[in-house]
């Protein structure tokens, strides 16, 4: 079934999330069908926008249960490339820079000129998504239910995702408590100067979330549990639904196949400034699983397809791959719900936004638009 000719060889992405989407589409456009076929692993017949995964989760309003899932069916340029469901379990590699051969779970192995490791973090709680759509649309309506069932919802973590959770929620329900649990002393982390995290605080305030800091949750308890204890003792007797928040772990067990340099001790693919793997001419890596020193955005991956694109292009070629990423400005846009939010540019002295700026280029539809675009949709 998998085959390679002198003529034709295969160019492998694994993950179909925003940065392997983008490549694969510039890649469809650029890449010469008689020479190579482009090809697309991912678990789902489907991307889901994560951006729109905590509104979608609250409720039905706006219909992101729908918009937000998009398929591949218009991603390649001219139908110039293919989409194999699947989940990845190893790499085999001939030699550096000889190519190799991407094993799946189902026993195929699908040889590779180049590859491209794509695949993204692990979230848990209402963004851990199964895989088929009845089992995406069960998940939501079960998310959506015991939302509304809740009485005080304590949210574990208190990232981006954490608030605009809380967000969402307050929108939905003005009259539930909602609680944010956060371990460090201020929201987000130490990425973004005080004045930021303070501000972005007030704000959440605001919306009438109770804040609790420096505190850790030593295991979630199952829904319909009524009450719970933090390490340190402290009591919440009310909560009744106790939501995970927290930051993702990246998927990168499959990828330590390719050898014990790969992964550095976060388990992210040591990658060069051409988004080469290091010490394996020919292996990419973009998006997420990657240890550039930034965090981790959907918003900074078409910067990864720019450099990214044209550097694999000149592997296959055999030329010197020329691109350098330098790294992407740091900027973060929160929503803390449809109309408020706080928005932070790391330019100048560092440049901040509030409500309005928010709800116009995120709040309003969560990007979805936009992504449905750069998919072909």
């Amino acid at each position: 079934m998998w085959k390679e000719t002198h003529q034709r060889q295969n160019v492998v992405i694994v993950g179909g999330g925003h940065a392997g989407a983008l490549l694969a589409r510039s890649l469809s456009a650029s890449l010469d069908p008689s020479r190579f076929e482009l090809i697309l692993v991912n678990e789902r017949p489907f991307a889901i926008h994560l951006l729109a995964g905590a509104r979608m989760t609250a409720s039905d309003e706006g219909d992101y249960e729908h918009s937000a899932l998009m398929p591949y069916d218009k991603l390649f340029h001219n139908g110039n490339g293919r989409l194999v469901i699947g989940r990845t379990v190893a790499i085999e590699e001939k030699e550096p820079g000889l190519g190799g051969h991407v094993v799946m779970q189902s026993g195929d192995r699908i040889p590779y000129r180049a590859l491209v490791i794509a695949c993204g973090f692990s979230w848990s709680g209402p963004l851990d998504f199964p895989y088929t759509h009845e089992e995406v649309h069960s998940h939501i309506a079960h998310w959506r239910g015991v939302y509304k069932q809740a009485d005080h919802i304590v949210l574990v973590g208190g990232g981006a995702v954490g608030i605009e959770t809380a967000g969402e929620l307050r929108d939905i329900y003005p009259n539930k408590r909602i609680t944010i649990i956060h371990a460090d002393d201020m929201l987000l982390n130490a990425t973004y100067p005080e004045k930021y995290r303070k501000d972005v605080e007030r704000r959440v305030r605001a919306r009438r979330i109770d804040l609790i800091f420096s505190e850790l949750i030593d295991y979630i308890p199952e829904w319909g549990t009524v009450g719970l204890t933090t390490r340190s003792g402290m009591t919440l007797p009310t909560a009744d639904l106790v939501v995970p928040t927290f930051g993702p772990r990246p998927n990168s067990e499959w990828i330590a196949s390719l050898g014990p340099d790969v992964l550095d001790l976060r388990r992210l693919v040591r990658v060069g400034p051409t988004f080469e793997v290091v010490g394996h001419p020919g292996v990419f890596a973009i998006g997420d699983i990657t240890d550039c020193n930034e965090q981790k955005q959907a918003l900074k991956y078409a910067n990864h397809v720019e450099v990214a694109a044209p550097n694999i292009l000149s592997f296959l070629e055999s030329r010197p791959q020329t691109k350098k990423y330098k790294g992407s400005m740091e900027i973060i846009l929160i929503p803390i719900g449809r109309n408020r939010g706080c928005a932070y540019f790391d330019m100048l002295w560092g440049v901040t936004f509030g409500d309005c700026f928010v709800r116009r280029l995120k709040g309003k539809d969560l990007v979805v638009a936009a992504t449905r675009k750069d998919r072909g949709l």
